[in-house]
């Protein structure tokens, strides 16, 4: 037997025992991966899963995910978190992600309570394990499974399993929420997020996908620091004049095309 394909019974066996399972679900690579392996081992009812939504979170990202879960036919809610209430979160500390994973946890836990699931999971895989996560604290706090990692998936694995079932984010590249287009130290405010949003659209706009909108504090205004993929930035100088009219029109002061490029873009 492959390698993967022992990793996937192992995943299967774990959703087994723990079921029934409440799964933390972004429409990210890893949660789209676990959430339909939770609907094929388990079935509708003995899974669900959850999309925290606020403002930290792009509008055609939280499309996706639903249009995703249904065509998966897996049941998937959404439940509003309430982060940004949160000075801890709000004041953007180095440990944001941990506030944020507890709010939203918060949540979850109350509602396994309220429909008597046994356990809660979130896509966390086995290569997350060598990054500083302020988020696994978080899961740790309120004793969330991590099935994925716990049955040695790694990134790469959990791509190639999500070919075989044809998952659309079997190929994407990471996407963090909005906040993380923030420098630390920078408050997130809606504003900031509802810019950054609005920033990102339009540089998706001009045909780019692989990217970020750095939301830069200025005296006067923010500034908008670009960074595109290196495979996509050929295209850069024939749509660089109407990428940065575009980013000032949304309420930029300025806008800086980061020369490098952006370091994260691999798949």
């Amino acid at each position: 037997m492959e390698p993967l394909q022992t990793k996937q019974l192992l995943l299967r066996q774990l959703l087994r025992d723990n079921a029934p399972i409440l799964i933390a679900y972004s429409g990210g690579v890893d949660s789209a991966y676990l959430l339909a392996e939770a609907r094929q081992t388990l079935g509708r009812e003995k899974m669900l899963g959850v999309i925290a939504d606020s403002a930290s979170l792009p509008r055609k990202a939280l499309a996706d995910a639903l249009t995703l879960a249904k065509t998966l036919d897996a049941p998937v809610e959404i439940v509003a978190t309430a982060e940004l209430q949160n000075p801890d979160y709000a004041n953007n500390p180095v440990n944001r992600c941990y506030f944020c994973k507890a709010e939203l946890f918060v949540n979850l836990e109350a509602l396994a309570a309220q429909r008597h699931f046994k356990s809660l999971a979130y896509g966390e895989n086995a290569d997350d394990m060598r990054q500083v996560r302020p988020g696994r604290d978080a899961a740790a706090k309120f004793q969330v499974l991590a099935p994925l990692r716990d049955a040695g998936l790694t990134k790469a694995e959990i791509r190639q399993a999500s070919r075989e079932l044809n998952l659309p984010t079997a190929e994407a590249p990471a996407q963090p929420c909005l906040s993380s287009r923030i420098p630390h130290g920078t408050p997130v405010t809606a504003a900031a997020l509802a810019m950054v949003e609005a920033g990102e659209e339009w540089v998706r706009s001009l045909g780019f996908s692989v990217f970020r909108v750095r939301h830069m504090p200025g005296e006067a205004a923010p500034w908008a620091k670009v960074q595109i993929s290196p495979l996509e930035m050929q295209r850069l100088p024939e749509v660089a004049d109407t990428l940065e009219s575009g980013l000032k029109a949304v309420g930029y002061h300025s806008v800086e095309i980061d020369a490098a490029g952006y370091q994260g873009a691999s798949l």
